[in-house]
Parts: structure tokens; C-alpha cells; sequence
């Protein structure tokens, strides 16, 4: 019910208010992968994710929760309709770059970075990322909310969050990784489906919804599997409990704008998928409306076909 009241509410905000037109912008930043960001920067990003956690939430639907929260919420109320059709990589794109600029405000100074785990893919579980972003989460300290065990995490920056939902759910629980494989292969973590020629396959689809497809069915989803796992915050809709989210995002969006810019003039327009809208059944067009309930107004998909205007100004 509650989420059908907020998608009555984002389809009331007419086409008259949502008119804005984006400019090119002149001196894009330029997003890096994280693990070349210097040690200083780094701990500059993690102490600003943390930071959130201390700030109140900014939604006004009366939450007592944190704006760190607030995009897991976001996130999991919406699930239905920004997965597994077209909206799925510009309501993303739009998310990550908010995520930014929360970051922002709480004194990161860099740029948005990406997490490449293609240069993981041959030993997941021993990538380098964890030496500063924390590990797997220890079978030695595991807690309970109603019938879900999580496996906490016990070290790095962020063991001490304490993310507030569970998908829909008031469930505060410590931060969670669950490693897994869902194969007889543990340590694998599904590193074949996000090597080097699997994106190299993705990559040379012609059309949106070919590429949009493969990309969000196995690698995006074998990450989110590989490292939430049974007991882990990257695997429910609440996904954005785990910073993890945003680096893994941030590489997501990486490929669809490398994708764009094989073809720039078409595949900077082209927006249609085989998946209609999972609300009314339509097919997506470039004035679809992206919702994102009072994190910040809502925008048409055409206002994040390009990185390069006002609105994102960034490149990869």
C-alpha cells in the first residue's frame, strides 16, 4: 500500500514541473576506481560515510532513522520499479550521483569512485578492496532480527554502522557480509560472471535492452549474490546498507556509459526494452518520470542519458 501511495504521488508531479533542460557542462570530473584514490583520500570517503550516519534523515515521511538510511529506504521501497526494466541504470545513475554529493557534504573532496571488480574476478574473496573496506563478515559474531541471522562484520571502517532497515522493515542490525558462491565453489563468488570476457560479451550487444539485460542479470546480480550471500546486507532490496552498494553502482554505471560512448549519437536516446514498466505496462520512453521520493525531485530519464550536462558532469 505504501508503495503504491508513492508511486500516486511521483505520477501526480506533471510534465509542466519537470521541464528542465540540461546543458552541456565544460569540466566533467572524472571518476576513478577506488583502490588508486591514495590512502588519505580513501579514509577522506570512508569518514564521510560515516558521517552520514550521524545526520538526520532528510525525507519528510517522519522518519527517526539517518540520511545514511535514507538511501537504503529509498532503495527498497522503490525495488519493484527501478529492477529489471529500463529505468534500471538511469534511476541508478541518478542515485550514485547523489550519493556523491551527500559525501560532499560531509567533507569528502574527491570524486565518485567505481570498485572494477573484473580485476578481481580470478580470486574475489582475496581482492585487495577488502583491505579497506572491510572483509567478509565473521561466523563468530552473527546477530539475530526476527528470523534473519546477519554476519557481522569485524573489521575495517565501516564495522560499527548499524544499518536501520531490512528491505521494507524496522530491523537495526549491524553491518553484514555473507561471502558466497551458491555453487560447490565458495571462494569463487561467481567470478566468471564479471571477468574481463564477460563484459567484453555485454559490451557488444547493439541494443539498450540487450545490453541492459545481461548487464543487470549477471554481473550486477552476481555481485550482489557473491557478497551478500544468505546473511549479508548486499543481497535484499535494502542493498544500500552496505557502502559496497555505491562502488559496485558507480562500475555498473561505468560500462553503460563506456556502452553509450561506442555509439553516442544513438545510444545516448536509446532507452527502449523488451520489460515494460512493472506499474502500468507501458514501454519506457526518454520523458518517463524518475522517482526518488523527497531524496531529491524527481527527473526525466532524458536528464541523465549523458554524464556530461549541468545535472552529472562527470566521465569515467
Amino acid at each position: 500500500m505504501q508503495l503504491l501511495r508513492l508511486l500516486s504521488l511521483s505520477s501526480a508531479v506533471s510534465a509542466a514541473a519537470i521541464v528542465q533542460q540540461r546543458q552541456p557542462c565544460t569540466n566533467p570530473e572524472k571518476r576513478v576506481e577506488f583502490r588508486t584514490l591514495d590512502a588519505a583520500a580513501q579514509k577522506q570517503y570512508t569518514d564521510a560515510v560515516m558521517c552520514l550516519a550521524t545526520k538526520p534523515s532528510g525525507l519528510n515521511l517522519g522518519l527517526n532513522t539517518t540520511l545514511y538510511d535514507d538511501f537504503s529506504y529509498v532503495h527498497t521501497h522503490l525495488n519493484k520499479i527501478i529492477h529489471f526494466c529500463a529505468m534500471f541504470l538511469p534511476w541508478h545513475r541518478n542515485f550514485v550521483q547523489l550519493y556523491h554529493s551527500s559525501l560532499r557534504d560531509c567533507g569528502y573532496t574527491g570524486p565518485m569512485a567505481y570498485w572494477d571488480w573484473s580485476l578481481d574476478a580470478a580470486d574475489p574473496a582475496k581482492s585487495s578492496i577488502w583491505d579497506v573496506v572491510g572483509g567478509n563478515g565473521g561466523t563468530d559474531k552473527i546477530e539475530k532480527t526476527g528470523d534473519q541471522e546477519w554476519m557481522c562484520l569485524t573489521d575495517g571502517p565501516f564495522k560499527d554502522l548499524r544499518p536501520a532497515y531490512r528491505e521494507t522493515e524496522y530491523a537495526p542490525h549491524c553491518l553484514s557480509r555473507d561471502f558466497y558462491d551458491g555453487k560447490e565453489r565458495p571462494g569463487d563468488m561467481r567470478g566468471g560472471a564479471y571477468n574481463a570476457e564477460e563484459l567484453k560479451f555485454i559490451n557488444e550487444r547493439e541494443t539498450y535492452a540487450d545490453f541492459r539485460l545481461y548487464l543487470e542479470s549477471i554481473p550486477h546480480g552476481s555481485i550482489h549474490s557473491a557478497v551478500g550471500g544468505q546473511k549479508g546486507d548486499m543481497k535484499p532490496s535494502s542493498s544500500p546498507n552496505d557502502p559496497l552498494f555505491f562502488l559496485h553502482h558507480a562500475q555498473i554505471d561505468r560500462l553503460w556509459a563506456q556502452w553509450q560512448q561506442g555509439n553516442p549519437e544513438a545510444r545516448e536516446k536509446d532507452i527502449v526494452d523488451d520489460k515494460v514498466n512493472p506499474v502500468d505496462g507501458s514501454k519506457a520512453t526518454l520523458d518517463d518520470v524518475l522517482p526518488f521520493m523527497d531524496l531529491t525531485a524527481d527527473i526525466k530519464i532524458s536528464e541523465v542519458m549523458t554524464t556530461q550536462n549541468d545535472l552529472l558532469c562527470y566521465i569515467y
